[in-house]
């Protein structure tokens, strides 16, 4: 049952780093763009500009899971080198639900948030609803906590292990 929840969160987590470099290859050629059109052309593509920006929201909500995966988030790193071994789990477990804690709260308001959003048009792109934006913060809360599990499942200390 571990290892298949381990692969399962290892599918989904490369599913959204994926998703996170399209957005973030989709945010440069963007701007690119936009400095061709703005600078070469002098017609700027003022949609490009709401466009760069979304995408990057959905790159960092999509990258955060992986974040999560590898212990890059809400750890606590002193406290954790001067633990023994019994109170590190603890603390793994005491991060895994302030963690989860967290993310339940970007999902609930993030769908209320993007449900509500959902009647409002992106500026520059009349015929695109705000929803496909707002959508950013609880689909990647949802790819969060399969990371966030698979962290406490399987720890993976990897901002301890790179910290000066």
């Amino acid at each position: 049952m571990k290892s298949l929840f381990l692969t399962c969160e290892r599918w989904s987590s490369a599913i959204a780093m994926g998703g996170a470099c399209a957005m973030l290859a989709l945010a440069a050629t963007l701007g690119m763009f936009q400095i061709l059109m703005r600078f070469v052309f002098e017609e700027p593509a003022e949609w490009t500009e709401v466009l760069i920006r979304f995408s990057l929201i959905w790159m960092v909500f999509l990258a955060i899971p992986m974040a999560f995966r590898q212990g890059a988030m809400v750890s606590v790193d002193v406290l954790y080198r001067w633990s023994p071994p019994r109170l590190r789990r603890v603390l793994d477990w005491v991060v895994c639900l302030a963690a989860l804690a967290l993310i339940a709260i970007i999902v609930w308001w993030g769908w209320d948030y993007a449900r509500r959003g959902g009647v409002q048009s992106m500026a520059g792109l009349e015929s695109v609803s705000m929803f496909w934006a707002y959508l950013a913060m609880p689909v990647g809360g949802l790819f969060s906590v399969l990371g966030i599990v698979g962290n406490l499942i399987d720890p993976q200390r990897h901002e301890l292990e790179t910290a000066q």
